[in-house]
């Protein structure tokens, strides 16, 4: 079923499969369409698909890419291909420019984001497929109360970082979907393209995608908070302008979600102080001591089984502490609390470290590939060696008085004032996460 016959949004439109002949085969041999290829993708279990001439369909699955056993593709395919489903404007904007993003349907497959490029002189394109319904944080996999408690601020800014194809847009949706059925709220999102879709519960959400509900991304910026949200999404925070407007609709009583490609919570700030020049970082420490609500930092890695992703998270929430450090700009502490608080489990903080060691811990990772993804290899590696001597002494057969508990990563979580309001059954009012500060006891990090 079709819902515009001439789509002119690469948002809202839905496609049904259908069949594209190779003009240059002289059988008339029916080639493969991009719908096609996408089904094929979502059978394998693919999260992307990957087409350039010269060299037949690609499908990355698990973090690994697998080519297709048919022939090679002919430039004309690949541009057929790429063009499939873009409109007319949408073509010459791609003639024009040589580069599309775009977004569409394929109904009871997959959600998919399109990129379209030119390499050596001929269209190339890779399809990312996104999954139609948009997951919960339980089935995400991630530590749902420390995540969850970043989405019941009233205001604020919140940061998902991490490397490209990490899965950042899947957490982000995962905590904009549960605002969503916990809070009456308004939510607009500003995204290049749209990814997930999302249905109204408790929430209304609106959806601008680039390039299709507005003209620019500046411009949307400039015109978010005459639109009265209560929760902004704004996607990659760019440059100083995006992050001004940020902390702008932060201070001005919004709760904002921005995106960062930065490999951990401590390299974020940085990243956020080398935006502005060394004068102004005085003023910016302070705004972001007021406004920063926490930063997530992800990795992707095989499993074991090899047949799933498991992610690693590292959490830096803003408790007082920390707020304190902010505002004197001293961010060269902050991985030290982030590590006490893990092995703590007060606030929910860990280090990537301690998120790699969990994995390996549940036997959900190798050692080898948790090493592999860390930024500090010879702490890692030491941890590993405390986990090994740790199961060597509780092997069986040791004496009982020698046998020592495995490391744990912030298993003793703090509920803020006894139950939350959602174990109790009430419905909780949206802002209702800050704590006094009196709760807190200051730790020092070793």
């Amino acid at each position: 079923m079709t819902l515009r016959d001439e789509p002119t949004s690469g948002c809202v439109r839905e496609i049904t499969p259908s069949m594209q002949t190779d003009s240059n085969n002289s059988a008339n041999v029916q080639s493969p369409t991009l719908l096609e290829l996408i089904a094929q993708a979502a059978s394998m279990g693919a999260s992307d698909l990957f087409l350039k001439a010269g060299s037949p369909p690609g499908f990355k699955c698990y973090g690994k890419i697998s080519k297709s056993e048919g022939a090679a593709l002919t430039p004309e395919q690949t541009r057929a291909l790429a063009e499939e489903q873009m409109s007319h404007a949408q073509q010459q904007r791609f003639a024009e420019h040589l580069e599309m993003n775009l977004s569409f349907t394929v109904p009871g497959v997959a959600r998919i984001r399109q990129n379209c490029y030119f390499e050596r002189d001929s269209v190339a394109t890779t399809c990312r497929l996104v999954p139609l319904t948009v997951r919960t944080l339980d089935e995400v996999g991630i530590p749902v109360e420390a995540v969850s408690r970043l989405t019941e601020y009233r205001d604020g800014l919140v940061l998902v970082t991490g490397p490209t194809g990490s899965g950042k847009s899947t957490t982000l949706a995962a905590m904009i979907e549960h605002i969503n059925r916990h809070f009456a709220v308004n939510i607009i999102t500003l995204e290049d393209p749209i990814e997930y879709v999302y249905q109204d519960k408790l929430a209304m959400i609106s959806q601008r995608e680039v390039g299709v509900d507005t003209h620019s991304y500046e411009e949307a910026l400039k015109q978010v908070l005459r639109q009265t949200p209560n929760v902004i999404l704004m996607g990659e925070v760019r440059d100083q302008r995006t992050l001004d407007v940020a902390l702008q609709a932060s201070e001005t009583g919004h709760l904002v979600f921005g995106t960062l490609h930065t490999a951990g919570a401590c390299e974020t700030i940085e990243r956020v102080a080398n935006l502005y020049p060394p004068a102004e970082r005085p003023l910016l420490w302070q705004r972001l001591s007021v406004s920063l609500r926490g930063v997530i930092s992800q990795k992707l890695l095989p499993c074991l089984s090899g047949h799933a992703l498991a992610a690693a998270l590292e959490m830096l929430v803003v408790n007082p502490t920390i707020e304190h450090l902010l505002a004197d700009g001293q961010h060269g502490d902050l991985y030290g609390m982030m590590r006490q608080d893990g092995e703590d489990g007060y606030w929910g903080m860990r280090t990537m470290n301690q998120a790699l060691l969990q994995l390996v811990m549940e036997n959900t990772v190798s050692e080898g590939e948790a090493i592999s993804r860390s930024s500090n290899v010879a702490e890692l590696k030491q941890m590993l060696r405390k986990l090994q001597l740790s199961r060597s002494r509780t092997e069986p057969g040791t004496d009982e008085e020698s046998q020592v508990p495995e490391p744990t990563i912030g298993v003793a979580s703090h509920q803020r004032g006894g139950e939350s309001m959602l174990e109790q059954g009430q419905q909780p009012e949206f802002g209702a996460a800050p704590v006094e500060e009196s709760m807190f006891v200051l730790r020092r990090s070793p």
